[in-house]
């Protein structure tokens, strides 16, 4: 990475026209790259930037590396902004390079993309019952790249809100995405931003596939769910296979080791775990009671047989809870599981 550079140089490439950013960049990149990045600009950009190449004269080093610095750094934004929206690009920018180069970026990047970055951060808040209202009537690709480019919980919510009948065909697309062209995304932007004005430019990046699914139904109440997946399996047993595999029910904490399960069971509050096992089968309960102490799984059964009827998606909710806290001990490497989740068991 290019670092410490001279000031007079920064000073040069501020004041720089984009277009003779531009050239140095080609000629800093070579004729085999810069012949590529030519294949994707227009013709009178195709003729701009090679008549500016051909005016370059000898170029300070300084100022080429401060030029390319500069393009590591929009690229390094953009990406950010795509990934996880602006405050999402505004936080890694700071922690990479500094709260004032951070600014100056998103300053840089919101002025060239415009709109595009304020509808893509707005897709991202926006509410999924809102977007699942125009997004039934979209073919099911373009829904599907939609859900792609949510977090798993926003997704899970937007895959629920959709009629039943294309939920199935959704989760299907959304499970053969992988690399996806920015120009596909673009047009798909255009009209989606029409509607909602929420959606912007995504660069090429993977961002569906099964494991997105599975993220979806981990996050979906379980009806909701299974359902779902009855459906795709009558089309692709092999593929929902995978997506149980992949996710991770209440169920699968018996495949936790003991040690694993203190962890688990010191990290989430007494009541919490109390409500995700109601209901649930002996041999689960019985699991989580042997990982306590003698008074602590003494008071936790009369938690139990104090507690009355409730709601399911309370119940579910609280699994949730317990869930995501495995899920993070499992990414710290704190505990590990004994056997494959979505493994079925009798409840």
């Amino acid at each position: 990475m290019i670092t410490n550079v001279a000031p007079t140089a920064k000073a040069k490439e501020e004041i720089l026209p984009g277009i003779q950013k531009a050239a140095i960049l080609m000629v800093m990149l070579g004729d085999q790259v810069s012949a590529e990045i030519l294949k994707m600009l227009n013709e009178d950009e195709v003729q701009l930037v090679s008549r500016e190449v051909a005016r370059l004269k000898k170029v300070e080093p300084e100022l080429a590396e401060a030029v390319l610095e500069e393009f590591y750094q929009m690229t390094a934004a953009r990406d950010y902004i795509v990934k996880g929206g602006i405050d999402y690009a505004k936080s890694m920018l700071m922690n990479a390079f500094g709260p004032e180069t951070a600014k100056r970026l998103m300053d840089r990047l919101i002025k060239a993309l415009g709109s595009d970055v304020a509808s893509f951060d707005a897709l991202q808040k926006a509410d999924p019952g809102q977007l699942a209202k125009f997004l039934h009537n979209e073919h099911p690709q373009t829904i599907a790249l939609v859900l792609s480019h949510l977090n798993p919980s926003q997704a899970a919510a937007l895959l629920a809100s959709l009629p039943p009948h294309l939920r199935p065909d959704v989760a299907l697309r959304v499970a053969g995405l992988d690399q996806i062209s920015p120009d596909v995304i673009c047009k798909i932007a255009n009209v989606i931003g029409q509607k909602l004005n929420a959606i912007g430019e995504f660069s090429r990046e993977s961002y569906g596939g099964v494991r997105a699914v599975a993220e979806m139904f981990n996050r979906m109440d379980s009806e909701t769910s299974k359902d779902i997946l009855s459906a795709i399996e009558t089309q692709d047993g092999n593929l929902v296979e995978t997506i149980r595999h992949l996710m991770f029910v209440f169920d699968d904490t018996l495949l936790i080791d003991p040690q694993g399960l203190k962890e688990v069971i010191a990290r989430v509050d007494r009541k919490v775990i109390t409500l995700a096992l109601k209901g649930t089968g002996e041999q689960l309960k019985n699991h989580f009671l042997q990982c306590m102490s003698q008074r602590g799984a003494d008071m936790m059964r009369e938690d139990m047989d104090a507690l009355g009827p409730v709601k399911i998606k309370e119940v579910e909710a609280a699994q949730q809870t317990v869930i995501s806290v495995i899920r993070a001990l499992e990414s710290e490497g704190v505990l590990s599981l004994r056997g494959t989740v979505g493994e079925q068991y009798v409840v």
